[in-house]
């Protein structure tokens, strides 16, 4: 018969443990654990990988929490400088206005006075013109 079991059965079971066995020992045993640790090493990468860009991503959120706060601080110094440049102006612009008015004050003072004068030498100073001139046609030789 093409199949017959005989006495060289047991022998081959037993060859066939044996070998698994020992194919056991030397090989699946060892490359089981190789995978297994090549397997926790992936993991592990995989994990960290996953940890990294997570914290990536916490950090670019804070960098732009923290320049958004920049921004907003600036925007508000600008502001206050200029608030605080235009109330500068102002002071300056007031004290000026002030200077100028009562300089346009004293000068107005001034030429009143100086017509009020003038006003009451008016005919003085007429009659003394109309000598001056009297006289100096008088001098002149005739022609």
């Amino acid at each position: 018969m093409f199949l017959s079991i005989d006495g060289t059965i047991w022998i081959q079971l037993l060859n066939f443990a044996v070998f698994f066995a020992l194919l056991n020992v030397v090989f699946l045993r060892p490359v089981g654990a190789a995978i297994r640790k090549r397997r926790e090493y992936i993991d592990g990468v995989h994990r960290d990988y996953e940890t990294s860009t997570r914290r990536a991503k916490e950090l670019r959120s804070e960098a732009e929490a923290r320049r958004a706060a920049a921004r907003r601080e600036a925007e508000e110094l600008v502001a206050r400088a200029r608030s605080e440049a235009n109330d500068a102006a102002q002071k300056v612009n007031a004290t000026y206005a002030q200077q100028a008015s009562e300089l346009i004050a004293s000068a107005q003072r001034t030429v009143t006075a100086e017509v009020a004068a003038a006003r009451a030498r008016e005919d003085e100073l007429s009659h003394a013109l109309g000598r001056s001139l009297l006289d100096r046609i008088l001098e002149q030789p005739a022609r």
